[in-house]
C-alpha cells in the first residue's frame, strides 16, 4: 500500500511560502544595494522634532520603517523608538 499523496492545498501554501521568501530576500538585495531606508534615519538624527512635515510624508516614513523591520535590516529597538517618534508628530484633528 502506498502512502497517501501530498494535497493541492498543501503544496500551493508550499509554493506561497517559496514565492514570499523569494520576495523578501530580493527586496533585502535591492536595500543593501541602494540607500533605500536611509532617509528615514538621515530625517530622525538631523531633526530637532520641531519640523513640520506633512501627515502624508510622516505615514510614507512610518511605512518605510516598517518595511525595515520586515526586512530584518534594524532591530525592534530602533523600529519602535522610531515609530514612536514620528506618530508622535502626527497632527490629531
Amino acid at each position: 500500500m502506498g502512502g497517501q499523496r501530498t494535497s493541492f492545498s498543501k503544496l500551493q501554501r508550499d509554493r506561497d511560502k517559496k514565492a514570499k521568501a523569494a520576495a523578501k530576500r530580493e527586496r533585502r538585495q535591492e536595500r543593501a544595494s541602494g540607500t533605500d531606508g536611509d532617509d528615514v534615519t538621515d530625517i530622525l538624527s538631523n531633526d530637532d522634532g520641531t519640523s513640520e512635515l506633512s501627515a502624508d510624508d510622516l505615514l510614507k516614513l512610518i511605512e518605510s520603517i516598517h518595511q525595515r523591520f520586515d526586512a530584518g535590516t534594524m532591530t525592534y529597538e530602533e523600529f519602535e523608538e522610531q515609530k514612536v517618534d514620528l506618530l508622535g508628530r502626527l497632527p490629531v484633528d
